[in-house]
């Protein structure tokens, strides 16, 4: 009887912090209060112990003769650039005014753009680095709004901002699982984009080599790239440094072949953007959680 109301109030303490954060520096411009955001997480992952043994353990498996003083400030560093990125999301549509930030590249564009004009769906795949929702900003300006998926949140005032952000961004906002996969075949078959973050652990995925580590990954978008003859291509929003001055690439669409070397295709692009620029991704996914050996 009381695992409820101690929930719903174990809810509202965790969010204090995040409400606080949002709330406290409303008056200031928009940019001021996402670089707040990310000097308040900076914080919190260089000086909270919990925050930082946790980055610790995996930036460690990774990097095992890092320096100590070098560990902090890249968790430092890190929680900036993701207390960023967070604010943006939960901001979304005034994120997307803000055109002039994105710096474009790469073939893939041109690519969706044809696809589009063909009625012909595609699925773009990326990972939590850098500015992710970039990439449906530039394409929503474009007039090819493309579905986010995400995982939904179990607390849930993250859950309300996190999903009016998704939505934001470009509908339909789609949560992972079954009623998600059969929303997103729908959504395909019907020439929509789709784009997904493939470096969360899934329990249905299979063991692939990411950053030199087995970890969990799924197979499902390869999968249904293939299935329904539509791009799957790799796209990235890389923030300048400290800035919020962001380059959007559209990278050519991996070639078709199977599911498995497909995705060790993006595996291997993302752990090299990872190695290239380490604060740009988010340390704190459990990424090899129960790996097996």
């Amino acid at each position: 009887m009381l695992a409820r109301p101690v929930k719903y109030i174990w809810q509202h303490l965790r969010y204090i912090p995040l409400w606080t954060a949002l709330t406290s520096s409303k008056w200031r411009r928009y940019d001021k209060r996402a670089r707040s955001l990310g000097n308040m997480i900076g914080w919190v992952m260089r000086w909270i112990p919990i925050a930082r043994r946790r980055f610790d353990r995996e930036v460690l498996r990774i990097y095992p003769d890092m320096p100590r003083a070098e560990r902090l400030a890249l968790s430092r560093k890190m929680g900036q650039n993701m207390g960023r990125t967070l604010f943006e999301v939960f901001h979304n549509t005034e994120f997307q005014a803000g055109q002039e930030h994105f710096h474009i590249s790469g073939p893939g564009l041109e690519i969706l753009e044809k696809a589009r004009a063909e009625g012909k769906g595609a699925i773009l795949v990326s990972g939590h680095f850098g500015q992710w929702e970039a990439v449906r900003a530039v394409l929503k300006h474009r007039g090819m709004e493309t579905a986010g998926v995400y995982r939904r949140q179990s607390n849930r005032h993250y859950q309300r901002l996190l999903s009016r952000g998704i939505e934001q961004g470009g509908r339909p906002a789609l949560t992972t699982g079954p009623n998600g996969t059969k929303a997103m075949v729908r959504h395909l078959r019907a020439g929509g984009f789709v784009a997904i973050l493939l470096d969360e652990k899934t329990v249905d995925g299979e063991m692939m080599p990411f950053l030199g580590f087995d970890a969990l990954t799924s197979l499902a978008a390869a999968r249904l790239a293939l299935k329904y003859d539509v791009p799957f291509m790799p796209v990235f929003g890389t923030r300048r440094e400290n800035s919020s001055d962001i380059d959007v690439e559209f990278e050519a669409p991996i070639e078709p072949s199977d599911p498995r070397t497909m995705t060790q295709a993006f595996n291997d692009n993302l752990s090299a953007r990872i190695l290239e620029k380490p604060d740009q991704w988010y340390w704190l996914l459990r990424r090899w959680k129960d790996m097996r050996r």
